[in-house]
């Protein structure tokens, strides 16, 4: 991942520089709270226990926020609905976005990837979408040229275009494909094309991670449909990190193009790209919850609790990993 700064502007330098440690905060105490209940097989609380930390600490952040990406719409939760007002009511006005538990199964089962995700963002600078709309996706690492893959392109044309401008033979492409019996024709399609294929069975915003973090993950391309709001969130990341992201959001009900209207979506077949999804000064927080292939999970020791994150910021492409003990 990129570390070198880039962009330039005194109030975009200024807008968030203070608030990177307190998005780390949110996303580890809710973390911490998800963590009481992996392997206890409890989705709800698991998750419940991740919203109403994370809701506690975010009331705590020196922002005139609002969740523009949350668990529901208003009347139907209690916390971190869509047009909440979340911080002190003071300080910049952003967007957030969040995913309180993403991989709530995982973390009910203790098996890997489970995170906690959070994405500020200037005002207006996230998409708005509900949490019910799913998105078709592809993403790439940053390194090749706009025009290699194409979301209305065929996954083997997608894929033989990648191994060419790579410079290498097919059978050395890999792709990324959540594991879901909607995808089963894609990953025959990957696989007679002779692509790897590692299936994830759940975690979306890690998948579009690892493929833009190629020389780290092994990972050369992310394909496939899942939530839109996890594409929102992996487009932040994206922005921090570099790499390339093409969505399509799904709109196949008439209840949901018009609730898309309403959300200030007028083009219901846009193809829409990183700085679509996310744009101007951007953080992006994650905290394991367990052991995976980004981050480390919640260590509960008898004295303290140690925790693993990663935070990004687009405006000076700045990534970094803290670890953290907290006391019990």
């Amino acid at each position: 991942m990129r570390l070198s700064k880039a962009g330039s502007g005194r109030d975009a330098a200024n807008l968030h520089r203070t608030l990177t440690l307190e998005l780390v905060r949110v996303t580890e105490r809710a973390a911490i709270a998800a963590a009481e209940w992996r392997g206890k097989g409890d989705e709800k609380s698991a998750d419940d226990a991740a919203v109403q930390a994370m809701q506690a600490e975010l009331m705590r952040v020196q922002i005139d926020g609002r969740i523009v990406i949350g668990e529901g719409e208003a009347g139907e939760i209690d916390h971190l609905y869509i047009g909440e007002a979340v911080g002190s009511g003071e300080g910049p006005q952003v967007d957030i976005a969040v995913d309180p538990l993403e991989g709530v199964t995982l973390c009910a089962k203790n098996q890997p990837d489970s995170i906690v995700v959070l994405a500020m963002a200037e005002r207006g600078g996230l998409l708005n979408v509900a949490r019910d709309v799913y998105m078709h996706k592809i993403a790439i690492g940053a390194e090749y040229a706009r025009d290699v893959v194409h979301i209305d392109q065929t996954a083997t044309d997608n894929v033989k275009s990648l191994a060419a401008a790579k410079g290498v033979p097919l059978r050395e492409i890999t792709a990324i494909v959540l594991d879901r019996p909607r995808h089963a024709a894609l990953i025959e399609e990957l696989r007679i094309s002779g692509v790897a294929v590692k299936l994830i069975s759940d975690g979306d915003v890690a998948g579009v991670i690892h493929a833009a973090n190629t020389d780290d993950t092994g990972i050369d391309i992310y394909l496939g449909s899942g939530g839109a709001p996890e594409g929102v969130l992996a487009a932040a990341a994206l922005r921090c990190v570099g790499g390339q992201m093409q969505g399509k959001l799904i709109l196949d009900t008439q209840e949901k193009r018009e609730r898309a209207y309403r959300m200030g979506i007028t083009d219901a077949g846009r193809i829409y790209d990183v700085a679509d999804l996310a744009s101007g000064d951007v953080l992006f927080a994650a905290t394991g919850v367990t052991d995976g292939t980004l981050l480390d999970g919640i260590r509960l020791r008898r004295q303290s609790v140690e925790t693993s994150t990663i935070v990004m910021r687009s405006w000076s492409q700045t990534v970094r990993w803290i670890k953290a003990l907290h006391a019990r």
